[in-house]
């Protein structure tokens, strides 16, 4: 398994501007990508909830870090 992580400081309203927008473009993305493909899953509720948890908690601005970790696993998809 690979693993890549990047870290992003918050530490300017600008910073926290660039950050709330970010996370609003990955909840919507995944919100409709959601609905097209597993709608009502309990996976796909809760994935959305949680990115929904990430978007609430960067409309508040202050200061903090943003970890993004993307691990790769060595399975392919089954089609």
């Amino acid at each position: 398994m690979s693993q890549y992580e990047a870290s992003f400081e918050i530490d300017s309203k600008t910073d926290s501007d660039a950050a709330r927008r970010m996370l609003e473009k990955v909840y919507d993305t995944i919100r409709e990508e959601s609905r097209s493909v597993r709608e009502g899953t309990d996976d796909a509720d809760e994935l959305l909830r949680a990115f929904q948890r990430l978007r609430d908690a960067a409309k508040h601005r202050t200061p903090g870090r943003l970890t993004i970790t993307y691990e790769q696993y060595d399975d392919e998809f089954s089609d």
